[in-house]
Parts: structure tokens; sequence; C-alpha cells
């Protein structure tokens, strides 16, 4: 039971930082906030990192990518992200992943890990 509680959850995020943004402590993953896109953004923001998430599609789900891209922008002081795109695996790759035990039917998302100027300043 415990094996399967840690596939379930197992959900990867990487980041490559951008740019000379100062280092700024960390973000509780529920405080940053999830834009769609950069045109929701209110106010002036510095990009932080590029961010990668990676999950096998039976066991994530597109919450589960989100709150491992926010968790990972939270450690790196950012306290927001801009959403980039998220891809489901085909139907093939799924039942191939299934039935066959063959990898490759992994969901996989991106980011832009950002820090928004006005939303430090509300706090």
């Amino acid at each position: 039971m415990a094996c399967l509680l840690i596939i379930i959850s197992c959900v990867s995020t990487k980041a490559v930082k951008l740019g000379t943004a100062p280092t700024r402590p960390p973000v509780l993953a529920d405080q940053v906030i999830v834009y769609r896109t950069a045109d929701q953004v209110s106010g002036d923001y510095e990009e932080i990192a590029l961010l990668s998430s990676t999950g096998e599609s039976m066991w994530t789900s597109e919450e589960g990518m989100w709150k491992s891209m926010k968790k990972k922008a939270g450690k790196l002081g950012a306290n927001a992200i801009i959403l980039d795109a998220m891809s489901e695996p085909s139907a093939g790759a799924k039942v191939a992943s299934m039935f066959l035990g063959v990898g490759g039917a992994q969901r996989k998302g991106k980011a832009i890990a950002i820090y928004v100027f006005s939303l430090a300043k509300k706090k």
C-alpha cells in the first residue's frame, strides 16, 4: 500500500533558473498564484525559472502537476507561475503502458516561475 501511495504522488518538477534574479525567501506553495497567461498578471514581474513537470499519466492529474510546480516555484522564492502547456500521452501510449508495461505514457507540463512585485506589497 505504501508503494502505491508513492507512485500515485510521483510528479517530478525541474527548474532552470533564468537571468540574475535576486535570491528571495521561500514562499509557501499554497500562496503561489497560478496564472493561465502572462496577460492575467497584475503588475510588473520578474521571471525566476522555467519549470518542467512530468508524471505517469495513470497516477497523476493536472492538479497534481500544478501543485508540484507551485511547490518548486515557492522554493525558488517565486510568488506566482504562468502556465505554459500541459500535454497528455496518446491513447495508444496509455494502453501500451497499462497492458505491456511500456513506459512513455507521461503527462507533461511547463510553466514559468515569476515574482510579482505588486503581490509582495500586499503582504
